[in-house]
């Protein structure tokens, strides 16, 4: 991959690696077409639901501790601002630090949007400047701002003289993909373009950079990578524009989730020589192993690795051992992003649960290095096979699976669609935290968590004798693959 950091637009997850919002069939035809470069996207013809790339990317950015982040567009394109706002602000209360980063939106109207406003949103950044004194200000388009073609490049390169902080421009309409997650590279491509700086010559750094949601586990963590002597830089909640304009100082850099950060780790690799961890990711056993040795192998601290396996293994095997003799036989179905669904689906398979089917709310064809995701090349590579699909939070669809399928359990990191599932009577497990399948210790919390909903189902019985659900009959007896068609582009 060849990355031009002076542009700041960045391709599409669609145009870049190949990803699709559409298929069906089994997991094994999935991974060979994604292998052989085969794969090809297919449509809807009718679309429930979906999330907006906008959000993904400036929810990213606003974590940033102390910037200001300009959302060039109509009142209503700043509606995530609010819950934004208030995560941020609990997130960090938790850590135990301050931030005070700002979300402006310029409320075009009508007027704006025919004749354009240019005008109006450089003494909107001059003015959220001299007010805030953030440390950088990330001004980002709208749908309304790219339909219309304003440009915010020239706005921000005249104000890059005026103004003493790193200022950028970030692209972030919410029609420019299908792909939400596309917002996650546009959010990274921003903070490259605009605050990371090159290594500083002589200076020597145990960092590891480390990309996730909300650093819940950051204590455990930095207490587990001082074995190593490793400190990790948790990206992007509460990071500082200090902090990151370091990062390509580090040893390595690591992702909790491959959608979420690899496109941060390739450019890194790419432009200054940082080694991207590239493996099945942490959740399990087989990941979490997986998963430090590379950090081992790349940073040169396998025997270290090695030694805490060891210790990690004597304690929580065991355990672990005991409750699969309980989870055995079980079936489940699951509905996350790529992410997540092929790497719970792996941790399932090692619980000895039977994996049914397995909605991905999209799927990379192929990660920037031209790979196939991990995630996917190890169930390839030990025939591990089921029914999936990729279904874009497609909620009728899952009913329809789950109705078909009677499976013991329903699993999903997004709570829309767990609610849906219980009012089906299904039992379900919300994967909000990232690190709830983290390592020995949170794998067997994890199953334990499943124990107990599969135990006690009383809630989703009495719901769904009182719920009455908008799906027919009809609706329940339809194959979901009939409804969708091939996408040629």
């Amino acid at each position: 991959m060849a990355t031009n950091l002076n542009n700041s637009n960045v391709a599409t997850r669609e145009n870049r690696i190949g990803s699709i919002t559409g298929y069906i069939g089994s997991l094994k035809d999935l991974a060979s077409q994604s292998e052989c470069g085969t794969l090809k996207g297919c449509s809807r013809c009718f679309s429930q639901s979906s999330s907006c790339l906008s959000s993904c990317a400036l929810g990213q950015l606003s974590a940033i501790r102390d910037i200001a982040i300009i959302h060039h567009g109509p009142a209503g394109c700043s509606v995530a601002a609010a819950g934004t706002y208030y995560l941020d602000k609990v997130m960090a209360k938790k850590r135990g630090v301050t931030n005070n980063t700002v979300y402006v939106g310029t409320d075009m109207n009508e007027n704006d949007t025919i004749f354009g406003s240019t005008s109006t949103l450089r003494n909107i950044i001059v003015e959220v400047n001299k007010r805030y004194s953030p440390k950088a200000i990330f001004v980002s388009s709208s749908c309304a701002t790219g339909i219309i073609g304003e440009d915010i490049d020239s706005i921000v390169d005249e104000l890059k003289e005026e103004i003493d902080v790193p200022i950028v421009a970030v692209h972030c309409e919410g029609f420019k993909s299908r792909i939400w997650a596309t917002g996650f590279d546009i959010a990274d491509h921003a903070v490259l373009q605009s605050i990371v700086q090159p290594p500083r010559e002589g200076v020597k750094s145990n960092k590891i950079n480390f990309k996730n949601f909300y650093e819940s586990a950051r204590p455990e963590i930095i207490e587990m990578f001082k074995n190593f002597d490793l400190e990790p830089t948790f990206l992007y909640c509460n990071s500082t524009v200090e902090e990151l304009s370091h990062i390509s100082e580090a040893v390595a850099t690591t992702c909790i989730c491959g959608t979420l950060g690899n496109y941060l780790g390739n450019v890194l690799e790419e432009k200054f020589g940082v080694p991207y961890v590239r493996s099945i990711n942490q959740c399990g056993i087989v990941g979490f192993e997986a998963w430090l040795r590379e950090i081992g192998k790349v940073t040169g601290r396998s025997e270290k690795i090695e030694k805490y396996i060891e210790e990690q293994r004597a304690i929580y095997l065991p355990k672990i051992e005991e409750v699969k003799k309980e989870l055995k036989g079980l079936r489940a179905v699951l509905g996350m992003g790529p992410g997540y669904t092929f790497e719970v689906s792996r941790v399932l398979n090692e619980l000895g649960i039977e994996v049914v089917w397995a909605l991905a709310w999209h799927y990379d064809k192929k990660y920037e290095n031209g790979d196939v995701p991990p995630s996917m090349k190890y169930l390839l590579d030990n025939d591990i096979d089921f029914e999936a699909s990729v279904a874009d939070q497609q909620n009728f669809e899952v009913m329809n699976i789950l109705n078909k399928y009677q499976p013991d359990l329903y699993l999903s990191r997004h709570p829309g669609s767990t609610v849906w599932a219980i009012k089906n009577g299904t039992p379900s497990v919300y994967v909000a935290d990232e690190y709830m399948i983290f390592g020995y210790k949170h794998t067997l919390e994890f199953a334990y968590s499943i124990l107990d909903s599969i135990r006690n189902r009383s809630f989703e019985k009495n719901l769904a004798k009182r719920t009455k659900l908008p799906y027919t009959d009809w609706w329940y007896k339809q194959n979901v693959g009939e409804f969708l068609v091939n996408d040629n582009k």
